[in-house]
């Protein structure tokens, strides 16, 4: 008689289940001209701490600045868009129903704790060297900024990515009651990909299963 074999344990489906109740699909963040791959590594775990299921990169550098730190593999958590212009981005996630708002700072930026996060938003964050490019400040539907309280006036991207998202999250749960918003269509999706993503060789499992009806 054949013996089922339990691929996944009942702690790994119970830790994706929490996952999901947290997991959000109306905001997502854009990462323009990052320069360095360490903070593009840093953000992606950033994103998914946070619930944050889209991550958008906008390829417009023209080097990178390779490091060592690594996302500690976040990105497979994610789901990952790349794109070679910030035109062709906006466009798409205008088409999903998300404004677009850009971490900068100039006359008509509003605080981060005043964004009504309640909204479908998409967070522009720039390059190290020159922040948001004009072109993305073009399309973009408004500026945020993040207060502070020293001499210095920028943060590391990676560190106000974070900030941006603590102060989406806590808006959120004032506004909404809550922070993940996944409808049923979307929680089965992600459910699929993560079991497979936490059994080793999934693939050729699902393979053998096909194949092999005594295995189904």
């Amino acid at each position: 008689m054949y013996k089922r074999q339990e691929h996944i344990s009942a702690e790994r489906i119970d830790r994706i289940e929490d996952v999901l109740d947290e997991r959000t699909m109306s905001l997502a963040v854009i990462v323009e001209g990052t320069v360095d791959s360490g903070n593009i590594a840093a953000m992606m775990r950033t994103v998914e701490a946070y619930g944050v299921q889209s991550f958008h990169t906008i390829d417009t550098a023209r080097s990178y600045k390779h490091s060592r730190r690594t996302s500690q593999g976040a990105e497979k958590w994610l789901d990952r868009w790349r794109w070679i212009s910030p035109a062709d981005c906006v466009v798409e996630l205008r088409r999903q129903g998300f404004r677009v708002v850009a971490a900068h700072v100039d006359e008509e930026a509003e605080p981060i704790d005043a964004i009504d996060f309640s909204i479908p938003t998409a967070l522009v964050f720039g390059n190290e060297l020159d922040g948001v490019s004009d072109e993305m400040l073009a399309l973009v539907d408004a500026t945020t900024m993040i207060p502070m309280s020293g001499f210095v006036q920028s943060l590391n991207v990676s560190v106000a990515t974070a900030l941006c998202l603590d102060a989406a999250r806590r808006n959120r749960f004032a506004v909404l009651g809550a922070h993940g918003d996944l409808d049923d269509r979307s929680r089965r999706r992600l459910r699929a990909i993560w079991y497979q993503k936490s059994v080793p060789n999934a693939r050729g499992i699902l393979e053998r299963k096909l194949q092999d009806p005594a295995e189904r």
